[in-house]
């Protein structure tokens, strides 16, 4: 379920908020799957690794970051989109599939985007989908440490992560995540 809904939305085919409007017009939000799956793209995530990073961050006691915010320099320029941030810390995560990043020109892409953002003095913390899933302590080991760095500095990142207000949706509250609002 995860799946169908995220590419609907990555295709560009709806906004989150009208396949959730959908969803309960077509009574299929009571589901538990698609439920869940709605709730998600609500909140921001866009696709299943991302989704799995979301489950296995909240059943930690780290902050719950934004997801997919399009970060922007003071001078408003556009630096990237990347798949979790935390703000306050200035770091950020990043899966990169073989899927999507690893041919010449993504891969090229993908380097430049992580440039943009630690030329900023944001943190990164990059994994792939199947770390995540094989490894998740790994993944949590390097953002807590990475966390932690980022709270010592003296201050954030000069960077405004700007995008959709990250809802609630009425959930079980193992699912509901934290309401939080991006300039």
């Amino acid at each position: 379920m995860r799946s169908v809904l995220a590419n609907v939305v990555q295709g560009g085919w709806c906004h989150p908020h009208d396949l959730h409007a959908e969803l309960r017009a077509g009574r299929l939000r009571g589901r538990p799957a698609v439920r869940v799956a709605a709730a998600e793209l609500v909140a921001g995530v866009r696709s299943i690794a991302e989704g799995r990073a979301r489950d296995t961050l909240a059943a930690t006691d780290l902050p719950t970051p934004l997801w997919n915010p399009r970060l922007h320099g003071p001078d408003g320029a556009f630096l990237a989109s990347p798949d979790a941030y935390w703000p306050e810390e200035g770091v950020a995560l990043e899966i990169d599939s073989v899927e999507y990043h690893y041919t010449r020109d993504a891969w090229q892409a993908t380097l430049h985007r992580r440039l943009r953002l630690e030329s900023r003095g944001i943190l990164v913390v990059s994994t792939t989908p199947g770390i995540l899933r094989d490894r998740p302590a790994d993944v949590i080991a390097a953002l807590r440490a990475l966390l932690a760095l980022g709270a010592a500095r003296p201050a954030p990142p000069a960077v405004t992560a700007r995008g959709h207000a990250q809802l609630e949706l009425p959930l079980p509250p193992a699912y509901a995540p934290k309401a939080r609002d991006t300039v």
